[in-house]
């Protein structure tokens, strides 16, 4: 969430900021302004009432003592509003509050000033690419058919259980997912991450804390009974760990992965693009979440950014960086790298992870502060990303690997999964 403060005193620059990440509503921002001068009024007139109370009860105190009954009872008569006016002021302060709330809950964060213009994936901007894509011919298979062929992973079967985007994963195709989560969770912690354990739902405050509502509340599955939300994204809970605590400066960087499913309704999905598992209602990622302070969170990113990349390496798997242009940013990120790799088969870039930094718009819901060396009260910077979400790995990793021997399994992974080829 925008801090108000920064809104009041930089007006054009959270305007011009809204306008690169495309965001129609621009009148909220008079709206906000608007509240908050009245919030402050309010305020101020509920502190002076308050204050001019308090002095009145100390001079009847002080008259009643010298036996000055008299004029005490009339000092007494003309406070005699201050508590109905207290009650009042309270009243419409928590109605402008709520409604400044609503307001400031609907705008997304600004864009880093490197975020390109744009408002399509289209207009993305390319960063790098590393590798080559293979040449397999003419008679190279899309996933879903090599899936098939060897036994990997049944649609029909969780299209029955489940419906359409939960795939049941059987023999080789279940232990290489196996074999992957382990892999990218040994590789997190050998670059320094703290692994958790974390629930796979949340509830109301956890996912308005990192800005998952009120923006995916459409997407997200609700369990309505208990009101808890089954999570888009293990970034939930795991920043959630530090929701309104203050952190030691010298505990930076703060680094956490977790393995987790991840639940997304992917309401109006569909077509070709959507195909196998291009894009499922229920996958498993390894997520990494930092906390940091603000001045080294952009290193930070640059870190993270890296070390993704050096997972889809080891995988050797072509893959390009994308810095995404402000219409094409999800609604809390500062700035977000997306590591796409190529489908072969498919002859198209499939996203495999977004690494993003928040700055302090999630820690702001958050309340995840420290103490500065000046003993000042600051927020704390939030980033994660993908390390890595299986389902489009794995639909890379069958189609770039393919041979006529059958699908080759890179190096890193044979200890994982026990077999050089699925054949």
């Amino acid at each position: 969430m925008l801090q108000i403060s920064y809104i009041r005193e930089n007006k054009d620059e959270v305007i011009a900021g809204l306008q690169k990440r495309n965001f129609k509503e621009l009148n909220l921002i008079d709206d906000v302004i608007a509240l908050d001068e009245s919030r402050r009024t309010l305020q101020g007139n509920s502190e002076a009432i308050a204050a001019e109370a308090n002095s009145c009860a100390k001079q009847i105190g002080e008259l009643m003592r010298q036996g000055k009954k008299e004029e005490a009872e009339a000092i007494k008569a003309k406070t005699s509003g201050h508590k109905s006016q207290l009650k009042e002021f309270g009243d419409e302060l928590v109605r402008v509050e709520q409604e400044l709330h609503d307001k400031l809950v609907q705008l997304p964060n600004l864009p880093h000033t490197s975020v390109p213009i744009g408002t399509s994936p289209e207009e993305n901007e390319v960063v790098l690419e590393h590798g080559e894509i293979p040449s397999l011919g003419d008679h190279a298979l899309p996933h879903w058919e090599l899936a098939a062929k060897y036994k990997l992973i049944d649609f029909e079967l969780g299209t029955k259980i489940a419906g359409a985007g939960f795939p049941v994963y059987t023999g080789k195709g279940a232990r290489l997912q196996r074999g992957l989560i382990n892999f990218f969770l040994d590789e997190a912690m050998k670059a320094g991450y703290h692994e958790v354990q974390v629930p796979h739902v949340v509830n109301e405050t956890s996912a308005y804390s990192t800005g998952a509502l009120p923006d995916k509340e459409g997407q997200m599955y609700h369990i309505t009974q208990d009101d808890l939300y089954l999570i888009p994204t293990a970034e939930v809970p795991v920043t959630n760990i530090y929701r309104d605590e203050i952190v030691k400066e010298e505990q930076f960087p703060i680094m956490n992965c977790a393995y987790t499913p991840c639940f997304r309704r992917e309401a109006g999905s569909y077509g070709a693009h959507v195909r196998g598992l291009n894009r499922l209602h229920q996958f498993d990622k390894i997520e990494i979440v930092q906390v940091v302070h603000p001045d080294k969170s952009y290193d930070t990113l640059e870190e993270m950014s890296t070390y993704v990349q050096s997972l889809l390496q080891k995988l050797e798997l072509p893959y390009r960086v994308l810095r995404l242009c402000g219409g094409d940013m999800g609604f809390a990120s500062a700035l977000t790298y997306d590591m796409e790799t190529y489908s072969t088969a498919q002859q198209r870039w499939l996203e495999v992870s977004s690494v993003s930094n928040f700055e302090t718009f999630q820690s702001n819901r958050l309340k995840v502060r420290f103490r500065n060396g000046e003993g000042k009260m600051t927020l704390a910077h939030t980033l994660n990303g993908s390390a890595l979400a299986l389902p489009r790995i794995v639909a890379t990793l069958l189609e770039n690997h393919q041979t006529e021997k059958g699908i080759k399994i890179p190096k890193v992974l044979v200890p994982y999964v026990g077999f050089e080829y699925i054949d």
